[in-house]
Parts: structure tokens; C-alpha cells; sequence
């Protein structure tokens, strides 16, 4: 169909803003030619309404994803999706017929689209506004599978707030959730619901629907460990470094010695480059991260950024540690990391296996590479020293973090008796 002159020259006009570079008027000046060729009758409205209808109604079939046949009876056919049966049999005696079928489908989907439907699109978003990583979305993806799959069915419109709260409060007791599993929950509702505001699916705020909720303390499943399972004891430490230095020190024995004497993440070891690891300390500001791509393979890469803000730090070394630090570089003078092997970056589940398989040999309880960071912890809270000092060398905002969730017991039973038989008075 041939446009009118006006609307011919307006599309042009149009072009040449896009190609423009440099010489690109301003929207302003584009939204003033569009409103004076409105004013002066320049612009058929109706016209152009009825040619975005026609080029939406076109969209809509073009992506329809089953084909459109007609049959030897004459009537068109096609399928629609159905949540129950998967798909469902539309039949029309022409084809405008079961054209009109499919796009008032995809139509409605639009713009009643499921709770699933807006995740995807907020999950999306973020990822190609490098807001957050593939691991995190990968992170958020399970999390959706796990609490929200049945509930992700639901059409946006005619979910409730009743049901929203009704909805999180049985979640939480069928998944017997931590806090923090409900923290990480409530982080995908406040993003699908806070977004489908905005696209006026619904018009309530979210925020206040979770804000009125009354959830006792009671619901969440309570992750207690003993300190003994969360930190290496003095003796267990002192065994595992006694263990390495009298074996065989390649440079992945060499990397847990240096996270016992530097408390450093695990994701942050694996990352350290040869700049980064200095006489006397260590400059961390990237980590290895780990995701699965979109075949199902697991990718470790490294980031130019560390877990947190406060994870871009210098991390000073024990004056008793130095020699790690001369043998690391003496085995790897020349690699781009620190930690390599066969001229390949030496990657985190390698240190991991090597710690499990020590303790084994050991005969102590089996700990993860973090466990060695909350041992640091400790011991730099156990030492006195000041607290300005202790956040600097954890990567943490404040020493409350550290104290709630690093601090732990490290005495043996022997250690314990011989500390409660010298308390006068008892």
C-alpha cells in the first residue's frame, strides 16, 4: 500500500535523523515538526492508527509458532498453546478468519502476560543492562524454579496482594526457607511485580504489600552448625600446614597456605595475577566467577571486580609468610596468574579438591575452601587487633559482619577444660 506524500516525506525525514551522526536534530525539534504537521492537516490520524494496528496484527502472526494450513475439508486451521493440554485445535472457514484468532491470542498474552512471562523480561533487563552477571541470573533462574514455578503461571492481572502474601507465606513453610533463602525469593518478587507496575499489568506497590506482612521469626528454617564445622581448630590448622609444607609444594598446596596466612576468598586466589601478589601483600580487586552458558556447560571466568565494593583491598602478609610468597613466584616467574598449571589458570574446585583430599589424609572433618576464610577471621579477631585493621584486611563494610558471621570457637575440648580449670572462683 502506498503511503500519502506527507507521511512519505515525514519517514524520510525520519531516516535521515537516524543516519545523521553528528548532524542529528534534537527530539525536540523532530517532536515540533510532528506537531505542526498534526495542527496543519498534514498527517491522516486515523490513517496512521490503522497501519500500526495492521503492522502489530502482523507481528503477532509472524511469531505465532505453529503454522496455518488449510485443510482438504477447506477450513483454515492452526494450534494455540495451553497450559493444561499444551496446545489447542483452532479451525476458521477462511483464513482472515484464523488470522483473527491468532493475533486476538498473542494480543491478550501481551498484555496479560504470566508471573514467568515478567520475570524473563526483568531477568533479561538486568543482564543486558550488565547490571548483573550470567552466574547471578543462573542463581536467580534456580532460585525461580524452585519456589515460583507453579506460581510463575499465574496471568500478572489476576494475581492478588492477598495471594502474593498467601503465596510467600505457604513458599516459605513448603521450602522450609532460611532467611536469607527468603531474602533471595523476595529479591525476584520485588523485581517481576515492581516492573509490571510500570507496564500497568497491575497497580499496586509491592513494596508495601511486603512491608505490611507480619512474618514471624518462627517460619524460617533455623541453618545452625557448630563453630567445629565452620572453622579449622588451632590444632586442625596447624596439622593441614604441617601436612603441606612437609609434602610435595606445587602451587596449589602453595595457594591454600597463602589463604590460610591472607583470609582471601576463595574466587579472589584463583583470580590473583602476578602484579597483584607483592612482597608484603596482595591486591585484590577481581574474582573467579562460575555459570552455566546455554548449553548446560560450566564457564570460570574472571571478573575485573571482586564480590563486593569493599572487596577492592590490600591484604598485607605475615612477616612468617613471606617465604610463600618468594616460592609461588620462584615456580611461576612468568604466568599471567599467579596460580597456573600446564599454562592454564589454576581455578577454585581445584583448590577445593586438594583441601578435601588433605583432610581426608588427615582424618579431620572435611571443610570448604571458605572455611579457611572464617578460620583468618577468627584469628584476627581472637588477636586483638584493631578493628579499622580487621575490615581492611576481610574486604568487609564493618566489623559487624565480620563478628556475626566469621567469629567462631576454634578451641579444642583439651583447650576448653584446661581454660575452664583456670577460671578462679569455679
Amino acid at each position: 500500500m502506498k503511503l500519502p506524500d506527507s507521511i512519505q516525506a515525514l519517514s524520510l525525514f525520519g531516516g535521515k535523523l537516524r543516519k545523521g551522526g553528528d548532524r542529528q536534530i534534537e527530539r525536540k525539534e523532530l517532536n515540533d515538526v510532528l506537531q505542526y504537521a498534526l495542527e496543519n492537516g498534514m498527517i491522516d490520524v486515523k490513517y496512521v492508527q490503522e497501519q500500526i494496528a495492521l503492522n502489530k496484527r502482523k507481528e503477532l502472526i509472524e511469531k505465532h509458532p505453529y503454522s496455518i494450513w488449510k485443510g482438504k475439508e477447506g477450513l483454515w486451521h492452526t494450534y494455540l498453546p495451553d497450559a493444561e493440554k499444551k496446545r489447542i485445535h483452532k479451525r476458521s472457514s477462511t483464513r482472515q478468519g484464523i488470522e483473527d484468532i491468532v493475533a486476538d491470542y498473542w494480543k491478550a498474552q501481551m498484555e496479560n502476560p504470566t508471573v514467568k512471562d515478567v520475570y524473563e523480561q526483568w531477568i533479561t533487563g538486568k543482564l543486558s543492562r550488565e547490571e548483573i552477571s550470567v552466574a547471578t541470573k543462573n542463581r536467580y533462574d534456580r532460585k525461580f524454579s524452585e519456589c515460583m514455578e507453579v506460581f510463575g503461571r499465574r496471568k500478572i492481572k489476576s494475581v492478588s496482594e492477598y495471594e502474593i502474601e498467601d503465596f510467600i507465606l505457604n513458599i516459605i513453610h513448603e521450602k522450609n526457607l532460611t532467611a536469607k533463602g527468603y531474602s533471595n525469593l523476595r529479591t525476584l518478587i520485588y523485581g517481576i511485580f515492581k516492573l509490571a507496575k510500570k507496564k500497568k499489568y497491575i497497580d499496586f506497590s509491592i513494596t508495601e504489600v511486603i512491608s505490611d506482612m507480619e512474618i514471624s521469626r518462627k517460619a524460617f528454617r533455623r541453618n545452625q552448625q557448630p563453630d567445629e564445622a565452620l572453622v579449622f581448630s588451632e590444632e586442625e590448622t596447624d596439622q593441614i600446614i604441617q601436612y603441606i609444607i612437609s609434602s610435595q609444594l606445587d602451587l596449589i598446596n602453595l595457594g591454600l597456605l597463602l589463604a590460610f596466612k591472607t583470609g582471601v576468598r576463595p574466587g579472589e586466589l584463583a583470580a590473583l595475577k602476578k602484579e597483584d601478589l607483592l612482597d608484603r601483600s596482595v591486591d585484590v580487586h577481581r574474582t573467579e566467577i562460575h555459570y552455566q552458558n546455554e548449553d548446560g556447560e560450566n564457564v570460570y571466568e574472571v571478573r575485573d571486580f571482586p564480590k563486593t565494593e569493599a572487596g577492592i583491598r590490600t591484604v598485607l602478609i605475615p612477616k612468617q609468610a613471606l617465604w610463600i610468597v618468594k616460592e609461588i613466584k620462584r615456580q611461576n616467574p612468568f604466568g599471567e596468574y599467579v596460580f597456573m598449571k600446564n599454562g592454564k589458570r589454576i581455578r577454585t574446585y581445584s583448590f577445593t579438591w586438594r583441601l578435601k583430599s588433605i583432610c581426608q589424609k588427615l582424618d579431620i572433618p572435611i571443610r570448604s575452601l571458605n572455611k579457611i576464610r572464617k578460620t583468618y577471621g577468627t584469628i584476627l579477631l581472637d588477636s586483638g587487633a584493631e578493628e579499622s585493621f580487621i575490615i581492611s584486611q576481610m574486604g568487609h563494610t564493618d566489623i559487624k559482619t565480620t563478628k556475626n558471621y566469621y567469629y567462631k570457637d576454634r578451641k579444642s575440648m583439651r583447650q576448653k577444660i584446661e581454660a575452664i580449670d583456670q577460671v578462679a572462683g569455679l
